[in-house]
């Protein structure tokens, strides 16, 4: 199996199926003709190409010459470039300046100075609703995630200019910067709550798998992202488990916005004996693929699985969830997910390059999920705060009683904290004692540069699979 791997890897393409830049806007394409009309229709469209460039040709060389400025023929160029991927209106397929395409390799393989969440953004329908810029995921350890930012924040500032006209692109470039420097960014949350969040940027290491033992029968690990390096990295995993005397598992796909596609394809690997993975299908048949399981699996079939899954779960991660459901390996809980359905290929021109969407993909049961997403065999919700709560914790932040409170008490024992809550009760701001406790517990964690690998106090989907594995009642295959 890791021959099978290594040669995937030496003739994958670079094809990044994760959400780091924009949200997908799929273009379905369905050609049905004779071959008669088939070959007719050929010829035109050579024909309308050639017209459409001879057109393109005379304006560049006249503008080229007359202008009133002089003006570099490079920049005309870009500029065209950068209309044609425009002109598709699909945020998802750009063209990328020098600049650019050596951020998106930092963001897929290295790291990069920023700070630390995963973006996406849907195209301007017309509709007069700002398309403002939403939060896919904060990265684990960074700037953002220790700030709060949640999965399906909006930024709608930043550093007081509206987030609603920028492209992508335009958007991390301001939220990218020298390490040290500060960035502030307005998130919106709910229908109308909006608050400021002044973030220090820092060289982001993009991580991808986290892993611990719940007390001595379950593992769990949590795939943040999908590099090259996660199947290795889910591998160990599986074998420091085994090593623990573990009976089942948890794999937590939340918040992951996705990654490589040979990545995810040769995690679920691991875990599949031969089969169907995923499949991609597009406009050129050359993009019609089938990506399968080589024989033998790295983890027995009697130990039951259990995926956790939320609206922040994407792409190469709704891929791997898929996979699993549908070749009846793992039961899911949670929230339906992202539903992100396009694979985008990134071409190098010069120094620079653009990408575009070339196919979507389905899972082994022929599902597209292209803005579906992938439902749960279980539902569970995180809790959600009311208007009145949302208002409370704006006065919190605004006022930063939380961090106060923390710096006084490093160390908060119950009493401090039951005063606490009196003293927010005696003010007037009505929030449930368990969010007040959690929020003190994270900003603790946060002033240690602690980041937990799994939480039972609080997380209720991860209570309910811990329950279900302890209970007997996740079936094997």
């Amino acid at each position: 199996m890791n021959d099978i791997r290594k040669q995937r890897r030496s003739r994958e393409r670079f094809v990044w199926i994760g959400i780091t830049t924009a949200l997908v806007g799929l273009l379905f394409i369905v050609l049905l003709p004779t071959d008669v009309f088939a070959q007719a229709g050929a010829q035109n469209q050579r024909a309308e190409s050639e017209r459409a460039l001879e057109m393109f040709s005379q304006v560049f060389r006249f503008v080229q010459d007359n202008y009133v400025d002089e003006v570099e023929a490079e920049e005309l160029i870009q500029g065209a470039l950068d209309g044609l991927f425009k002109s598709l209106g699909d945020p998802h397929s750009k063209y990328l300046s020098a600049e650019e395409m050596r951020g998106l390799s930092d963001t897929t393989s290295g790291q990069f100075g920023g700070v630390g969440m995963y973006i996406s953004k849907q195209p301007d329908t017309g509709n007069g609703t700002p398309a403002y810029v939403e939060v896919v995921s904060p990265i684990e350890g960074t700037p953002a995630y220790f700030a709060g930012v949640q999965s399906g924040d909006l930024i709608v500032r930043i550093e007081g200019e509206s987030t609603a006209p920028l492209s992508i692109d335009e958007v991390l470039n301001r939220l990218r910067g020298r390490p040290g420097s500060e960035v502030n960014i307005t998130l919106r949350r709910g229908r109308a709550h909006e608050f400021d969040v002044d973030l220090v940027r820092d060289v982001i290491q993009v991580p991808t798998v986290r892993r611990e033992m719940i007390d001595d029968d379950i593992g769990f690990m949590r795939i943040i992202q999908f590099t090259p390096y996660t199947d290795d990295r889910v591998r160990e995993a599986i074998e420091d488990f085994a090593e623990s005397g573990y009976s089942s598992l948890i794999i937590d796909l939340r918040r992951n916005p996705g990654g490589l596609l040979a990545g995810v394809v040769d995690t679920a690997d691991l875990f599949l004996d031969g089969g169907l993975v995923v499949g991609t299908r597009g406009r050129s048949p050359r993009e019609n693929e089938e990506f399968r399981a080589s024989s033998g699996t790295a983890i027995s079939d009697n130990i039951p699985i259990v995926v956790l899954i939320d609206g922040g779960s994407a792409s190469a991660a709704e891929i791997l969830a898929g996979a699993l459901k549908d070749r009846d390996r793992a039961f899911l809980i949670g929230e339906t997910t992202y539903g992100k359905g396009s694979v985008q290929q990134v071409r190098r021109i010069g120094d620079g390059g653009f990408r575009l969407t070339m196919s979507r993909y389905y899972t082994p049961s022929g599902t597209y999920i292209d803005k579906a997403g992938i439902s749960p065999d279980k539902v569970v919700r995180e809790d959600q705060l009311s208007d009145e709560e949302l208002d409370a914790l704006a006065t919190l932040r605004n006022q930063r009683r939380i961090a106060q409170f923390v710096e006084q008490n490093p160390s908060p024992s119950s009493a401090a904290i039951d005063s606490f809550l009196q003293q927010l009760e005696q003010d007037g701001l009505q929030l449930r004692e368990s969010v007040v406790r959690r929020m003190i517990r994270d900003e603790v964690n946060r002033m240690d540069g602690v980041t937990q690998v799994y939480d039972l106090e609080y997380d209720t989907a991860l209570q309910e699979a811990v329950r279900m594995l302890r209970g007997n009642e996740i079936v094997t295959p």
